[in-house]
């Protein structure tokens, strides 16, 4: 293809390329000269899911020249009522080849880089080797750590995204220019205290507005116009429809972007939040309190004397229920413990296993012994012993 006659570093625009970006070539902030930046920028996203889904096809149709998709899972059915960069036809595939297709498809002249494997210490300075900007688009904490402290000890920004429920967090947090991450949060919350998306349930479009404004910011950082959000954390309701913006200051004893900082290398960030960085919904590790659901439907067949307790929300039995259960939410089961017997046999289940596994550790710190964890929740009760409950 023919190439424009404008001068430069070696990323002039094809006639093809004008034409499609044309609607940001009328724009003076960005322009010829703006356009040719992007051409020569590179991303990471790290996360294909609800995030880097609207994220990297913004950033894809603006014409990034550079895209690296970091995720290592497989496309799920409970995924596409938000992560719409997948669809039907890509359960069970891969999300970074799913993803990759989808860009491709938006936008087939920029280079998309696939890396299908966690994101961890070990990995993370090869796979961010030669990108610009680190979007963060994860759903853990040990992973949000890791992606600052390596854009920290790398000079580069980290956009910053998180969704729970029908609110938003963005900001960017760019060591150079202002606070980072653990400037706002030095410490990890204590391990079960913030419930996953897969616990607490996210509004579809959340991921869509959130991940849309991650692009944004990504876009001005990298054509250096605007008001990047440096030093500033923008919160988004989307039941008020409202956005407030909290100012941020850089910490002056910071662990890891202070003068003098503790942290001069990646560490291991899931001993530092005493969480798995790279837990999958319902693929728990087994342990001793575990009880598989045909070993619990076998005692229950037998007539043994075993106590079922749902720790789920109670809107969540409107869904599927355990008819011989009693509903003691997670959160309320430590004002509850009275209402337990230590002397029974307990069952404790929720949705996939996750809430349940800490009721157990909650009731083994009381003191309970005779205690248990239906392994994979409900769901996997409905998949192994009752079809007929569905499926969420």
């Amino acid at each position: 293809m023919e190439r424009s006659a404008v001068p430069g570093d070696g990323q002039a625009l094809t006639h093809e390329e004008i034409l499609r970006y044309s609607r940001h070539l009328l724009m003076p902030e960005v322009g010829l000269a703006g356009q040719r930046k992007l051409k020569a920028s590179s991303v990471l996203l790290i996360g294909t899911g609800g995030l880097g889904s609207p994220a990297g096809m913004y950033l894809a149709a603006a014409g990034v020249g550079r895209l690296g998709l970091v995720d290592y899972d497989v496309v799920d059915f409970t995924n596409l009522q938000r992560q719409i960069v997948h669809g039907t036809s890509a359960i069970g595939q891969r999300k970074v080849e799913s993803a990759r297709r989808r860009l491709a498809d938006i936008n087939p002249a920029i280079q998309i880089d696939v890396y299908d494997e966690p994101f961890t210490s070990e990995n993370a300075r090869r796979i961010a080797d030669g990108y610009d900007l680190i979007l963060d688009g994860t759903d853990n904490f040990p992973t949000r750590y890791l992606v600052n402290d390596l854009c920290v000890l790398t000079h580069r920004p980290n956009v910053y995204g998180s969704i729970f429920r029908f609110e938003g967090q963005v900001s960017v947090f760019w060591a150079d220019r202002g606070p980072c991450y653990r400037c706002l949060f030095p410490e990890p919350p204590p391990p079960g205290l913030v419930p996953s998306c897969a616990e607490g349930g996210v509004f579809g479009v959340l991921p869509g507005a959130i991940g849309a404004l991650q692009a944004a910011e990504t876009l001005k950082v990298l054509l250096g116009i605007g008001e990047p959000l440096i030093g500033t954390l923008l919160l988004f309701d989307a039941l008020a429809m409202s956005f407030d913006r909290v100012r941020l200051r850089k910490n002056p004893a910071c662990r890891v972007c202070s003068a003098t900082p503790e942290v001069t290398d990646l560490i291991d960030y899931e001993e530092f939040c005493g969480v798995p960085g790279h837990d999958r919904e319902g693929e728990l590790e087994a342990a001793e309190w575990d009880i598989e659901p045909e070993q619990l439907q076998d005692r229950l067949t037998r007539g043994e004397r075993i106590r079922l307790v749902d720790v789920r929300e109670p809107h969540e039995l409107e869904i599927s229920r355990l008819p011989q259960a009693e509903l003691i939410p997670l959160g309320s089961l430590a004002a509850r413990m009275h209402e337990l017997d230590s002397a029974d046999e307990i069952v404790f289940f929720c949705k996939s296993g996750g809430r349940s596994a800490r009721a157990v550790e909650l009731m083994a710190g009381a003191g309970f012994r005779k205690i248990k964890n239906l392994r994979g929740g409900i769901n996997a009760w409905a998949r192994r012993v009752d079809p007929s409950l569905p499926l969420y």
